[in-house]
């Protein structure tokens, strides 16, 4: 036995009399001798808390002091944006990083409050009327939505766009190895999805992207009508910084949005933590994922705050639940509250127009370098991917060097080919510019890229 189990010797007895063995290792007898452990795990001794924090920062030093000094041109899902300081200091206080399910709203007033001022901002961003308390980020949204559209439809087949974040597609497609679901990718042409391609009869989602990962801005008309037609739900994955200048999901008419919401208030990081925004219509509401929070009034008739509609809680539904998320981002979702209560609807839109024209300004000078060739010729909003005559990692690589972190290769984010690109991807290079960009950096970045493909 382990020295961390809380059972005495004498109710280990009692168990094993009532087996009818004589001893605990006779518990294991039925295993095969061959899948056994037969000796220890091979670990290193243990250390000290402070020890250990030691080695971690020895091993991440280097590398966050690199990043550090390197100007961020890298986006794909993950964005560079100013957190002001007010944010921080409000997102750390100790009641909201070390709060706990608010499931007691006599002691939670203050976070069902947040997380309903986060859902009423969300609602607002994504067009939609009803939000959830959020979800883990949004590529495991895009499940959710996926497996919303079976509930409401009894069918499994879901039609994506080619032009959807490649982690949000392999995400999906992982699941769908246990859901069931038939995953239809739709290829893009010139950077927009060739809808007419594609058997959408029998579909239960249409799934597109407001902009599209290489940041096109594609007309979700022909997407919409596509669901109409075959009554399936239509899932929007929009950018909810481009909520500032564009259409919202919901008004080119989604039954679900899905969005990434780490560019409100959390920095750039080793690999997270993120955060999924999820809305959906009225409609759907009883099959909406996670957790609800509402507003109500208590006994004496004052403004109160609870999670709701617990009774479509994918806990409370057991066998009948299409959902394992039982829970939200709460720390992450307050973050972004306070963010987007600090930009408000002017700040946002200020947000996203320096975001567009720094990005436009940026694309029309590297396309004067031999060798820079656009991927597309179709609008784009704060991302843009451009071919290169040479392997764009190598690329990548040589700009690092002079200080640029200059974008991603295409290649390595979709794991090789991908239908989304036609031709060769190894060239390919998508770029990103936020509001934190200044000219001098963007005239920097052409300097580098430069000397990095001549």
């Amino acid at each position: 036995m382990g020295d961390y189990l809380p059972h005495t010797p004498d109710e280990v007895a009692e168990m094993l009399s009532f087996l009818g063995m004589d001893s605990f290792e006779q518990l294991f007898e039925h295993i095969p001798s061959a899948v056994r452990l037969s000796q220890g795990l091979g670990l290193p001794d243990g250390l000290s808390e402070p020890d250990v924090a030691a080695d971690f920062a020895r091993l991440t030093s280097a590398n966050r002091a690199k990043a550090s000094d390197m100007t961020c041109f890298a986006g794909g899902g993950v964005y560079d944006h100013e957190v002001p300081a007010v944010v921080e200091m409000l997102a750390g206080r100790s009641e909201f990083v070390t709060a706990y399910t608010p499931y007691q709203p006599e002691v939670a007033q203050g976070v069902l409050q947040a997380i309903f001022e986060y859902q009423t901002l969300v609602a607002r961003l994504s067009g939609l009327p009803i939000p959830n308390a959020s979800l883990y980020d949004a590529a495991t949204g895009l499940v959710e939505g996926l497996n919303m559209a079976t509930g409401a439809t009894g069918r499994d087949k879901m039609v994506i766009s080619a032009g959807v974040h490649p982690h949000w597609r392999a995400v999906a497609a992982t699941f769908a190895r246990g859901t069931g679901h038939e995953i239809v990718e739709v290829p893009l042409k010139d950077g927009v999805t060739d809808w007419a391609s594609v058997d959408a009869s029998g579909a239960a989602a249409i799934v597109a992207s407001y902009p599209n990962y290489l940041g096109v801005m594609e007309d979700m008309t022909i997407a919409k009508q596509l669901a109409v037609a075959n009554e399936a739900l239509f899932i929007l994955g929009a950018d909810p910084v481009a909520a500032g200048v564009l259409k919202t999901a919901g008004q080119w008419g989604a039954d679900v949005f899905v969005g990434e919401g780490q560019p409100f208030g959390t920095p750039l990081a080793f690999g997270g933590p993120f955060l999924g925004l999820f809305a959906c219509t009225h409609d759907q509401v009883r099959r909406l994922p996670g957790r609800i929070v509402g507003e109500t009034v208590d006994s004496n008739d004052r403004r109160s705050f609870v999670t709701t509609l617990r009774a479509r809680e994918q806990d409370i539904r057991r066998e009948k639940a299409t959902s394992n998320i039982c829970s939200n981002q709460t720390l992450m979702a307050v973050t972004a509250a306070i963010q987007l209560g600090w930009l408000g609807t002017k700040g946002l839109r200020e947000v996203a127009t320096r975001c567009a024209q720094g990005a436009h300004y940026l694309y029309e000078e590297i396309l004067k370098i031999d060798g820079v060739s656009p991927v597309s010729t179709q609008p784009f909003f704060r991302e843009f991917a451009v071919r290169l005559d040479k392997d764009a990692s190598v690329v990548l690589s040589d700009m690092a060097n002079n200080g640029v972190l200059g974008g991603l290769s295409v290649a390595a984010l979709c794991g090789g080919d991908d239908p989304s690109i036609e031709g060769d991807v190894n060239g390919v290079l998508l770029v990103t510019v936020t509001e934190r960009r200044t000219k001098e950096e963007i005239d920097h970045y052409v300097d580098a890229l430069r000397k990095a493909v001549s």
